[in-house]
């Protein structure tokens, strides 16, 4: 089986530049390098929970343990998170901190989820890309 092209530097910066102007830039910035600094799937990164990612002491796991319900092929897999990963996982999760942890990771939109009194108003991302 031939093996995906990934992106190059330069193509990853030029997507980079492409997002920052969507209207939900930090959330499609992570999503986007949770599949090639982590080498995610788009499904496992849908499928995140905030408390996948967030460890008890709501700090950014060093490694992200995947059930098998969350992957192709449903095998449970641990993806590991470089310190430059969890530092932008860091910054989409500022507004957040109050979401429980069965809650999903990618919102909408991480202001109207900042904003929101007991959820009111915030939209699922999981299948929205």
């Amino acid at each position: 089986m031939k093996q995906a092209r990934t992106l190059n530097d330069r193509e990853l910066k030029n997507l980079l530049t492409l997002v920052a102007r969507r209207r939900y830039a930090l959330r499609d910035r992570n999503m986007l390098l949770l599949t090639h600094w982590a080498g995610m799937r788009i499904g496992e990164v849908a499928a995140l929970l905030i408390g996948d990612v967030v460890g008890l002491n709501g700090e950014i796991v060093l490694e992200i343990n995947l059930k098998p319900h969350q992957t192709k092929g449903d095998h449970s897999r641990s993806v590991v998170l470089s310190t430059r990963m969890r530092s932008e996982l860091r910054q989409y999760l500022e507004p957040l901190a109050k979401l429980p942890k069965r809650a999903e990771f990618f919102w909408r939109s991480a202001v109207s989820a900042c904003a929101g009194q007991a959820g009111a108003g915030l939209e699922l991302a999981t299948r929205s890309i």
